[in-house]
Parts: structure tokens; C-alpha cells; sequence
């Protein structure tokens, strides 16, 4: 689940909100975010609505861990902010299946104008990253 919000949004959450959201700036200028089935040019169309915009992901369970069943809390997830740290072999498996180069994609976005990413953004590149998790609490056992 992501949930995406514009810049001048995003430019009035707390500064610890803030740490859980992420940059789309370099998911659209690295080519590695698609939008399967649209035309060349719609898609760019939308890279240029999102490249400015930030995004707050929650993956409601681990399939890498468990394919069978979603256990487990919900996990927060971060963005790819710098080239190196996708697993290549994965993007190219991407890549084939949906028949689209991450390279090309790359090169037809290099005129998309470059936004300045909040410094607040991208939480986990400063070392530490926040995680949800399930916590027990007492209650009255009423409904």
C-alpha cells in the first residue's frame, strides 16, 4: 500500500513524520519505476506529475520470508534513493517480464526536471529506519 503526497503537502508534516516518507525523485530518474501498459508518452507525463512527489509504503507482509501465509507485522518501506542499491538481477527479471529497459527508461527521462528532495525524506539513509511492530497491550476484555 503507498500512499502518495504532493511536495508542498509533504513540506507540512512533523519533521518525524517526515522520516517515514520517501523521495520518488530517483525511482523516476533512474528508469526503474514503470507504469506497465501505458504509451511512452503518457507514462513520461506521469513521471514528470511524480518525480516531485513522496511516497509512504507499507508492505502488509513478507512473501520473501513466507509465500504462504501474511504473518508477521506489516513492515514500512523506503524508497531507492542511489544507484547500486536495487539487486540487478531482480530489475532485469523485471525488466524482461514487462519488456522495458530501466537503461532507456533512464535516458528518456535525463530532460524531466530535477526537483530538490526534502532533507527530511528518506529517513533509513541516515542510519537508522523506523519499523512498525505488533505490540501487547492490556484492555478491559468489554466490547
Amino acid at each position: 500500500i503507498e500512499y502518495i503526497i504532493s511536495a508542498k503537502l509533504f513540506a507540512t508534516l512533523p519533521e518525524d513524520e517526515k522520516k517515514v516518507w520517501h523521495s520518488h525523485r530517483y525511482e523516476v530518474k533512474s528508469g526503474q519505476l514503470i507504469a506497465p501498459g501505458l504509451p511512452d508518452v503518457a507514462e513520461k507525463a506521469l513521471m514528470k506529475d511524480l518525480i516531485g512527489t513522496y511516497g509512504k509504503t507499507i508492505h502488509t507482509w513478507q512473501f520473501d520470508i513466507n509465500k504462504d501465509l501474511p504473518l508477521g507485522s506489516p513492515q514500512l518501506m523506503m524508497g531507492f534513493t542511489a544507484d547500486g542499491q536495487a539487486n540487478q538481477a531482480i530489475v532485469d527479471a523485471r525488466d524482461k517480464g514487462y519488456e522495458v529497459s530501466t537503461a532507456k527508461n533512464k535516458a528518456h527521462r535525463a530532460d524531466i526536471p530535477d526537483p530538490k528532495v526534502d532533507p527530511a525524506a528518506n529517513g533509513w539513509t541516515s542510519g537508522k529506519a523506523v519499523q512498525l511492530k505488533f505490540d501487547e497491550n492490556p484492555t478491559t476484555g468489554k466490547r
